[in-house]
């Protein structure tokens, strides 16, 4: 089906998910919050992916939230929902409500079965650092740069960079930037760990970021999902939580198929062979 926001490719088990509006600098207008769930939602209850890249196209990676969201109308429903409903605290009540929308539309990265990797060239702005953080792993081009722009504009992030980023380099480093709205270059990105590595251009950018993607994609899926979901337990709970944790996933997730193909097929001089996860039905 056609996005407005998007476009999605798919090949060899990895899902190509691009942002599509260059021309408005990839900006995060009504639809996109409801778009990029959908997408990442049916890619991973499917089962038929393995990997996804997320890039965008033209100069920016995304200069975050539309301002149309902001300023009224049928968009302002993004941000500020429950029409009709005049009592002030009736209001915020479906405001927090809302914002917990928006924070679950780029939590479904994280939620994902499959790992999902971030390709950003140019600006990655206000919106955008709050979605790249929810992705496994980020990569950049040389003259990307991350803004915490919502300082910039008088309000506090919200919708997770300052819970997620904090996870990712040094704490000190976040507060300097949440608090000024300074830009972080590339290289900058990269001394910290917040990116996995920088490339000289957009091109080279996407072919390296598609090759790990093809690799992540050879692995067993079940292991993959596995360890997806024992990272990010761990990055939350303590050390003997996350044994715990682990230990009971391998009691029922783990089975011997996976790893008796990898061996057969060493000793064959071939590549494994691995099912698909295989769909998932949420709800009834």
């Amino acid at each position: 089906m056609g996005y407005t926001c998007f476009e999605l490719e798919e090949a060899d088990g990895v899902a190509h998910v691009r942002l599509s509006r260059p021309d408005a600098y990839n900006s995060m207008i009504p639809a996109f919050w409801s778009e990029l769930p959908e997408i990442i939602g049916e890619l991973s209850d499917s089962g038929r992916v393995r990997a996804v890249v997320l890039s965008s196209t033209g100069k920016h990676f995304s200069a975050g939230m539309d301002l149309a969201v902001f300023t009224g109308g049928a968009a302002d429903e993004a941000v500020n929902p429950g029409e009709g409903i005049r009592e002030t605290g009736r209001q915020r009540a479906a405001l927090r409500y809302n914002v917990l929308h928006l924070q679950q539309s780029f939590s479904i990265l994280e939620q994902a079965r499959m790992p999902v990797l971030a390709a950003i060239q140019g600006g990655c702005i206000g919106g955008a650092v709050d979605m790249v953080t929810a992705a496994d792993c980020r990569y950049a081009t040389q003259d990307a740069f991350f803004c915490i722009q919502e300082i910039n504009i008088g309000m506090t992030a919200d919708v997770g960079t300052l819970q997620r980023l904090p996870k990712l380099i040094p704490e000190g480093v976040v507060r300097e930037l949440a608090y000024t709205g300074r830009r972080m270059p590339a290289e900058q990105a990269l001394g910290y760990g917040l990116v996995n590595q920088v490339f000289d251009d957009h091109d080279s950018m996407l072919d390296g970021v598609h090759g790990i993607a093809a690799e992540i994609a050879s692995k067993s899926p079940l292991a993959i999902h596995g360890t997806k979901e024992t990272i990010l337990y761990t990055r939350d709970h303590s050390v003997e939580d996350s044994l715990k944790y682990i230990a009971a996933w391998q009691t029922g997730m783990f089975q011997p198929g996976d790893m008796a193909e990898t061996f057969a097929a060493k000793a064959e001089g071939r590549d494994p062979a691995f099912d698909d996860l295989g769909a998932i039905r949420r709800g009834l």
